[in-house]
């Protein structure tokens, strides 16, 4: 079931499990080999997870983009554990309208 459905959400949220799309825009990087041991040490294996042996991950990304095609909202950083704050992603929707 879609998560449009499941959700019943209003808007589409684009998923990308092959990391296609990210990789068009640059937010793509390979693991080093060395960083893959540790991932498999701590029983992180991407090629099973991910059902690829690319070792690649994206960097996590928000954008928030209007019906003509104007991102209004973005955010990215390369440490995965910065987050953007809810508040802003939720004020960048309301200014859809």
């Amino acid at each position: 079931m879609s998560n449009l459905r499941q959700h019943e959400l209003q808007f589409e949220i684009l998923t990308d499990n092959l990391n296609k799309e990210a990789r068009k825009y640059g937010l793509v990087f390979k693991l080093p080999k060395d960083l893959r041991e540790v991932y498999l040490k701590f029983g992180l294996d991407l090629e099973k997870n991910q059902g690829n042996d690319s070792w690649e991950l994206p960097i996590p990304a928000i954008y928030v983009i209007d019906k003509k095609g104007k991102i209004v909202y973005s955010f990215l950083n390369v440490d995965y554990v910065k987050r953007a704050e809810p508040k802003d992603i939720i004020n960048a929707l309301k200014s859809l309208n």
